[in-house]
């Protein structure tokens, strides 16, 4: 895994299943709770990005983008 030094924050449009949104929202709910006013503390959409971004560095997202034949769409 690479130092947060070396780290750069993008933004892009990912694909995901309705039911995988739905199952982190839920899941999110449940362990953030409401707050005073009834609301969830927590920013779905951020925590998304943390998912994703966790989830790259488990199954070695470098190794991935080094294969060229990774690169379907360029061929």
């Amino acid at each position: 895994m690479s130092s947060p030094d070396d780290r750069l924050d993008i933004h892009v449009n990912i694909e995901v299943t309705a039911k995988a949104l739905s199952t982190i929202v839920a899941n999110a709910k449940a362990i953030a709770g409401r707050d005073e006013k009834g609301g969830f503390r927590v920013d779905t959409a951020d925590l998304v990005g943390r998912m994703v971004s966790r989830f790259l560095d488990r199954y070695d997202f470098e190794g991935f983008v080094a294969e060229t034949r990774n690169y379907p769409e360029l061929s």
